[in-house]
């Protein structure tokens, strides 16, 4: 390996570990937010509105994730999309799956149910574990914002 490429993968490492230390702090940002609901609010809300704010919520976090090292718009915008798919979105609620608790097994369900429209060129399963992820985490949003985090940590994004 010459040492431009080292250079270059050492760069590569530093910014992982700055995402690694950035990313509980910039998500904090967002528990910033003022959220005047209570539980029995949260309960009466759809799996697809959860679906909704987690889509919102998840695609956020990407993009954070990805802001350092600084890049090109056109970079960005191909990792955030690369991620917030439906495919690798499928494969990150798999990947979590093992660490979920009985009550968000329960919200991935309704999640899941929930998913009876999808996109053509999207197969129905894959769409359906999708929108479980994205009501996961527009639940946990709004209940329990520091399990969000923490599973949110879990999740390999690729760079």
């Amino acid at each position: 390996m010459n040492p431009k490429e080292e250079e270059r993968l050492d760069r590569e490492d530093e910014a992982v570990e700055q995402n690694s230390s950035l990313t509980p702090a910039l998500l904090a940002i967002t528990a910033q937010l003022p959220l005047p609901i209570s539980q029995s609010q949260v309960q009466q809300i759809t799996p697809s509105a959860l679906a909704y704010l987690g889509d919102a919520i998840y695609e956020l976090y990407v993009r954070i994730f990805y802001l350092v090292p600084q890049q090109r718009s056109e970079t960005y915008h191909r990792l955030v999309v690369a991620q917030v798919r439906a495919e690798t979105q499928a494969l990150h609620l798999r990947s979590l799956t093992p660490h979920l608790r009985s009550n968000e097994l329960e919200i991935v369900r309704r999640g899941r149910n929930a998913a009876a429209r999808h996109p053509k060129r999207v197969d129905p399963g894959i769409y359906q574990q999708a929108t479980s992820l994205e009501t996961l985490i527009g639940y946990l949003y709004l209940t329990d914002y520091q399990r969000l985090t923490e599973l949110l940590q879990k999740i390999h994004l690729e760079k």
